[in-house]
């Protein structure tokens, strides 16, 4: 079994422009991730040059870790996609209200929301259904 899990990110409604003005985003986590939700020890996205490390869970020391969830990914994309106004995708530990979350097409409140268990190939689409004014 595979020591990390690809997930297919897409951003839309205008959301992209948080993350570099890319909407389609390809991230490899590990299976098990700190139950603290650090990401300072995953592997790097693809859009990275550095390759993901076979070693990518011995973080804090206190080997506390959890199965990949979507709260993880969050934080995840937060500290290592997000290029700017990390206040307009998350606000209290979660994702910013207006901002639609789809797992495989499906609401992620239908899912179980941020305790959803990643799996590999998953895709999950945020849209923004906020609008300036």
């Amino acid at each position: 079994m595979a020591s990390t899990i690809s997930i297919n990110i897409v951003f839309s409604g205008g959301l992209e422009l948080l993350f570099g003005n890319e909407r389609n985003h390809s991230v490899s986590i590990p299976n098990f991730v700190p139950s603290d939700n650090s990401t300072c020890s995953t592997p790097s996205s693809s859009s990275s040059s550095t390759p993901p490390s076979d070693n990518v869970v011995s973080s804090t020391g206190a080997g506390d870790t959890k199965a990949a969830d979507l709260e993880y990914l969050i934080y995840h994309l937060r500290d290592h996609l997000l290029k700017e106004r990390p206040e307009l995708f998350m606000e209290n530990g979660t994702i910013r209200p207006g901002i639609l979350v789809l797992i495989n097409d499906t609401d992620w409140e239908l899912e179980g929301e941020g305790s959803y268990q990643l799996c590999d190939n998953d895709e999950i689409l945020f849209i923004s259904t906020l609008h300036g004014g």
